[in-house]
């Protein structure tokens, strides 16, 4: 048995959830926050037997896809007169970790 931990953009977590719960995976939701854009996250834990672990990947390639966002910088602490315009960077997608269960119990 498997533990994927999956953290992904508030944006996916209602289309994956959705997906996840399509296919008969059964997780548990946390809300988090973090990362370059501050933005907040979904993590969710998917508890699968190994044979289904590339399906939930697959899901999840599928339902979190990158994408480029433009963002402002904060501005320097130090009074400079100049706008600093925004930049590209690349948002989305998810995080994701694959770790072995030893044990797993329903009550």
């Amino acid at each position: 048995m498997k533990l994927v931990i999956a953290i992904i953009r508030d944006d996916f977590a209602e289309v994956l959830q959705d997906e996840l719960a399509d296919a008969g995976h059964r997780y548990t939701k946390l809300a988090s926050t973090g990362g370059f854009l501050r933005k907040g996250n979904t993590t969710l834990l998917v508890g699968v037997e190994d044979d289904q672990v590339e399906s939930v990947l697959s899901i999840i390639r599928s339902t979190c896809r990158t994408r480029q966002e433009l963002i402002t910088p904060q501005p320097m602490p130090i009074p400079s007169g100049m706008a600093v315009p925004p930049i590209e960077v690349i948002a989305g997608g998810a995080t994701v970790f694959v770790v072995p269960v030893d044990r797993f119990e329903r009550m």
